[in-house]
This record gives C-alpha cells, sequence and structure tokens, in this order.
C-alpha cells in the first residue's frame, strides 16, 4: 500500500433529487481535490436517496446509465476516484443497493450489497459478489450499512489483499452520539481483527420522506484506534491521511496480525 489521503462526506441525500444530489457532490469532490484527496467517499445511495417503498423502482437507474455519465465527468474534471451510492436497477428489473467506483478515466467498478437488512427484503435484491478494487496503489472493499455486521466477509475482503474497507451507511434514527456507540461496538472489531483501515460514514439530516439521518464518519487505523472522526451530525467532509507505515507495522507484529494464524480447516465449513 502507499500513503494516500482520502475524503468521506457526511452527505444529506435528498429523495427523488437525483441532480440536486449530485450538484451537492461536485461541491465537496471540488473541495476534497482541493485538501489533496485521492479517493472521496459518499454514503450510501447518497445519489438517489435511500428509499424503502415503490418509488424504489422509479429511481433506480441501469449502469452505465445518466448518473454513471455524471460521476465520470466530475472524476475527469478533479482528477479524483469517487465511491458513490445509488439505486440500480439491471435489465431484468432488479434493485440493488450499489455503490460505484468511477476513475477520471472510467468505472472501476461497482458493489451491490450482499447482506440485506429485514426491513430493505422486499425492495432490493441481494448482490452475490465481492469485488476488490485497486487505485493509487491501494487495494479496497466496500461493505455497505448492514454487511459490517458479518464479520466473516472482512476477513474474506483482507484474505484477498484489501488495505482498506469502505462501509458507507444509510443509517437513520437515533443522535449521533448513538449511533457513534453503536458503530464503536463493531467497526474497530473489523479493522483491528483484519488489521485493515476501516472508513465509514453516513447520510445526515432530513431526507423529505419521513427519515433522518445522524451523520457521522469515523477513520478506524488498523490498530482499531480512530485517526479522524465526525459526530456532528451535520453535512460535512472528513479528510485522513492513511499512512503505510501503520499498516506495515501491524502486519510485522507477531501477536498482532491474526490472520496469518487462522485455522480455516477447524471451521471453514461452519460459514458454508
Amino acid at each position: 500500500m502507499k500513503n494516500i489521503c482520502i475524503a468521506v462526506v457526511n452527505f444529506c441525500s435528498l429523495i427523488g433529487k437525483t441532480i440536486n444530489n449530485l450538484d451537492r457532490m461536485a461541491i465537496w469532490i471540488k473541495k476534497a481535490k482541493r485538501k489533496d484527496a485521492a479517493i472521496i467517499c459518499f454514503p450510501e445511495m447518497n445519489i438517489t436517496g435511500y428509499v424503502l417503498s415503490k418509488h424504489a423502482k422509479e429511481l433506480a437507474e441501469p449502469v452505465p446509465g445518466p448518473i454513471t455519465v455524471n460521476l465520470l465527468d466530475l472524476a475527469a474534471s478533479e482528477n479524483i476516484v469517487i465511491l458513490a451510492g445509488m439505486l440500480e436497477r439491471d435489465k431484468d428489473g432488479h434493485i440493488f443497493a450499489s455503490h460505484l467506483v468511477v476513475k477520471p478515466d472510467g468505472v472501476l467498478g461497482i458493489y451491490r450489497k450482499l447482506h440485506i437488512a429485514p426491513p430493505e427484503r422486499t425492495i432490493f435484491t441481494p448482490g452475490n459478489k465481492i469485488p476488490q478494487f485497486e487505485t493509487d496503489g491501494v487495494k479496497f472493499g466496500i461493505q455497505l450499512c448492514y454487511d459490517a455486521h458479518f464479520p466473516e466477509l472482512s476477513t474474506h475482503m483482507a484474505m484477498q489483499g484489501a488495505d482498506v474497507i469502505f462501509i458507507p451507511h444509510a443509517s437513520p434514527r437515533g443522535t449521533p452520539d448513538e449511533k457513534f456507540k453503536s458503530w464503536m461496538r463493531h467497526l474497530p472489531a473489523r479493522a483491528y481483527d483484519n488489521s485493515v483501515f476501516v472508513i465509514a460514514c453516513n447520510q445526515s439530516g432530513k431526507n423529505e420522506n419521513g427519515l433522518s439521518f445522524p451523520g457521522i464518519s469515523l477513520i478506524i487505523g488498523p490498530s482499531g484506534k480512530i485517526i479522524e472522526k465526525d459526530l456532528s451530525g451535520k453535512e460535512g467532509m472528513t479528510i485522513g491521511c492513511l499512512n503505510a507505515s501503520d499498516l506495515f507495522r501491524t502486519r510485522n507484529h507477531r501477536m498482532r496480525f491474526f490472520l496469518p494464524n487462522r485455522r480455516p480447516e477447524l471451521y471453514g465449513t461452519l460459514t458454508k
């Protein structure tokens, strides 16, 4: 891994106002570039908004589509990698909670949420692939919100070489402090157990469809310690520098790098 500066945004995503959301994203993308960020990450479904109703089909788009074209223009104009969320519709009409990875020279890939929370199951189709992405000398995976509650997913990503796991959320209800306490139960463990950086962000504010989001963000190092955080609950951006030396130090500590000492022959069948 190389040293890299990343930006993470707590974003107020208004339902059904895709163009407005994209225009406001452009402002944060420009600010991130001025701070020398190489990657900027937005929350789950930040472009289309978080929808749990029949309107999801109306807002969903194919990939590539108009949203993709807009993101490509933004990535090229600012020379930055963009991670952004949307409702995706495939050719068979299935709806996915998806996160795009867009580089200045094209779409690097797409992640479709794998674990669908109970309230979402009548709307979303689960993805069935665990992609890995690489840019600017950094290998990373993506999980979306509910995905983070399944430890084996993070371990799989780490075993496939991920240095960083981005975990964008669309997690409503509660205060920023309550959401922070909730995240602290599991997100530092995902970083510590797998010796990876974990970067999480959430939607913020009212989405004009009855939901309110306590937008917070965390950047957690491979030792499980918080590097940067924003607990304001407001729309805003956090900049964090991920140092390769932190990863090297953790992964070369014989008592704190756990992955090489796993014994999957004992418990691997339990995950099937």
